[in-house]
């Protein structure tokens, strides 16, 4: 039985992860949980499960704590923002695996978080879907063979807007995503196609490639959940529901598969369809590959610039596509200075995000 340590318990990967914990008894069990805020949620769970927990904005060495005395086999970060930064970089310092759904620690610090895993022997495993998939895939394939990375997205609710119309869509509107259930910022990340950018940065350093190896392909069903080409030519895809418990459980599991309560993908009565993205109307998309390209602080820039303003937007204070300007104005600046510690990528974050504020 694997004990896991659930962070960011009270969020969709940390709720899909206890759901698995939960119908899966023989396999798993939680042994800690943490979430950044939530108390009350937070000690509602860590009783029902029967283990200790920690708020991270209260403790910031309580993560430490629980992995000494809990002992952990593999540890799940799906921990929102920046916020899950210092949780990742507990993690493999302590040597634990990590099941990592947060974004920002490949996006921010990935020069520093390699270097503790390679250290520790730890392993990272990722659990975004597209990222679930290439992982398999290229295991599978092998690395030397691939030739091409494809991502795919859904293209979010407003795939099929007008370019004129998208500066008038309201909050409501862009949190309606046609696929996936997820938390209030990354959908509106998903609209934005941020989301997506922050994908191709995270598939350039999970995967060690460069930004011209990865592609984006719009696929409004959510079915095929990313892509490889092999150097002959050949592609190869993972197919299943869009449900986030099968890469959650794919990274619990590895190196191996385990039967499952989840329901089996159905191939009958399917349409795959598939489109190239409009990066000239979702500008975020085409910035990420600027931010990736030129490396230093301009993906902590990049993240940054896009986390303020799509957190403005939701309190109603730019309008969807300023979110686009605020990010741009913010690359703009000069972040060729690479970071040489934890505490210097915070200081870049705080400088983006101080600067995003004052464009809102």
């Amino acid at each position: 039985m694997k004990k896991v340590f659930v962070m960011g318990c009270t969020g969709s990967i940390g709720t899909n992860t206890l759901d698995i914990i939960k119908n899966m008894p023989a396999l798993f069990c939680a042994c800690a949980l943490a979430s950044h805020t939530s108390r009350e949620k937070t000690e509602k769970l860590a009783s029902s499960f029967g283990c200790d927990f920690t708020l991270t904005a209260d403790d910031p060495h309580g993560i430490e704590r629980l992995i000494k005395q809990t002992r952990p086999d593999i540890a799940v970060n799906g921990i929102a923002g920046s916020a899950g930064l210092l949780p990742s970089k507990a993690v493999l310092e302590a040597g634990v695996d990590l099941a990592l759904a947060n974004k920002e620690t490949v996006v921010m610090a990935w020069h520093l978080i390699r270097a503790l895993a390679e250290k520790s022997g730890a392993r990272i495993i990722p659990v975004d879907s597209e990222h679930s998939a290439i992982f398999s895939l290229i295991e599978k394939i092998g690395r030397e063979n691939i030739a091409e990375i494809l991502i795919t997205a859904s293209g979010g609710p407003f795939r099929t807007y007008a370019k004129e119309n998208l500066a008038r869509v309201s909050v409501k509107d862009a949190l309606a995503h046609p696929t996936w259930k997820m938390g209030k910022k990354i959908t509106i990340d998903s609209a934005t196609l941020a989301n997506k950018g922050l994908e191709v940065i995270e598939a350039c350093r999970l995967f060690d490639v460069s930004p011209e190896i990865v592609k984006v392909v719009v696929h409004p069903e959510s079915i095929v959940h990313s892509l490889v080409r092999t150097k002959d030519g050949m592609l190869y895809a993972e197919l299943s529901d869009p449900d986030m418990k099968r890469p959650i459980l794919s990274a619990l599991t590895q190196p191996e598969t385990a039967e499952n309560y989840l329901q089996t993908f159905d191939l009958f009565d399917k349409t795959l369809s598939f489109f190239r993205p409009r990066t000239e109307d979702f500008p975020l998309l085409a910035y990420a590959y600027e931010a990736a390209k030129r490396g230093a602080s301009y993906t902590i820039a990049y993240n940054a610039a896009d986390e303020v303003a799509a957190l403005a937007f939701l309190d109603g204070k730019l309008s969807f596509t300023d979110i686009a300007r605020v990010v741009r104005s913010v690359l703009d600046e000069d972040w060729s200075v690479l970071p040489e510690s934890f505490e210097d990528v915070f200081k870049a974050d705080a400088k983006a995000r101080s600067l995003a504020k004052t464009l809102i």
